[in-house]
């Protein structure tokens, strides 16, 4: 990067006392300037437990409103408005209350890909690390709800054996990679082993070799003596991937497979974002307070690590 962009953002950083968050699929060179990257909900946590007064949340709408929920006391900007997700916006509050209605017993649990609002109507927030494990913490007469992504949902349903009740919502991004990629890489790439994200769909993760989140693809790569690898998420991961692991070959399951959304924000917009306080994202207190309860039982009931 020019370095007289690099030093302007350092001193817009400075005089907001500003921390700059990237997700894993944003594009490399805004990862590359971030404070911290990683996962939507470990990226929030660790701002939490900054002394920022400004979060800069490079991602989409409902990874700036998980900062928010979280850091009620900061100010929380996201430099592209309309960086929406989807499948987040595949499920609203209202639908959700109609489907608690008829199944009046059940537990609600939604994926951290979702709304504040859809957070405050449910009972635990869950990842797609820790959603098999939040479910076997669950009472096992109890039927589970499980909002908004339905290939996660079947994911925790095969591994836990629980009786899940699947909203229809999905990641757009994911469900480009089909099983003839991941065969057409394989016969390209035998000795690979096939790492895919539990948002894929049922064919693709039937023939991966390790269903995991980002942040255990980041794990599982830097521990793992295997040089090649198949990799069935966003392709922004990659840059992260290979960053950290030189030596690695990283073969993209499918170059389709590419989140408009999450390329939206550019360093210019990351510098106007700092330098007018735009676009401020805020999360009203009746829903923060719920929102942050379901986020809260998903970190009692599970392990400290």
């Amino acid at each position: 990067m020019d370095q007289r962009l690099l030093d302007k953002i350092n001193d817009l950083k400075k005089r907001r006392n500003a921390v700059i968050l990237a997700h894993n699929y944003q594009p490399g060179e805004i990862q590359d300037i971030a404070d911290f990257t990683g996962d939507s909900l470990g990226l929030s946590v660790k701002a939490a437990n900054t002394a920022a007064d400004v979060i800069v949340f490079c991602g989409v709408k409902f990874m700036a409103e998980t900062a928010a929920i979280l850091s009620p006391e900061k100010t929380v900007l996201l430099p592209e408005p309309h960086a929406g997700c989807p499948m987040a916006e595949m499920i609203t509050a209202e639908q959700l209350r109609e489907l608690k209605k008829d199944h009046p017993a059940a537990l609600v649990v939604c994926y951290v890909n979702s709304t504040a609002e859809v957070k405050a109507q449910s009972d635990y927030c869950c990842t797609s690390a820790n959603a098999v494990d939040l479910v076997r913490t669950l009472p096992p007469e109890k039927q589970i709800i499980f909002v908004p992504d339905n290939h996660l949902g079947r994911h925790v349903a095969e591994q836990t054996g629980r009786e899940i009740i699947l909203w229809p919502g999905y990641c757009a991004t994911h469900v480009l990679i089909t099983d003839h990629d991941i065969l057409e890489a394989k016969r390209r790439y035998p000795d690979a082993l096939v790492l895919a994200h539990p948002e894929c769909n049922e064919p693709v993760k039937q023939l991966a070799d390790h269903l995991l989140s980002t942040s255990q693809m980041l794990a599982f790569a830097a521990d793992n003596p295997e040089k090649q690898f198949i990799i069935a998420t966003e392709i922004g991961i990659i840059h992260s991937l290979e960053k950290q692991n030189p030596d690695t070959h990283f073969i993209p399951a499918s170059e389709r497979a590419v989140c408009a959304n999450m390329k939206k924000i550019t360093i210019d917009k990351l510098i106007a974002s700092l330098e007018d306080m735009k676009y401020r994202v805020t999360v009203g207190e009746d829903i923060r307070a719920g929102a942050k309860k379901s986020l809260d039982r998903m970190i009692e009931v599970l392990p400290k690590k």
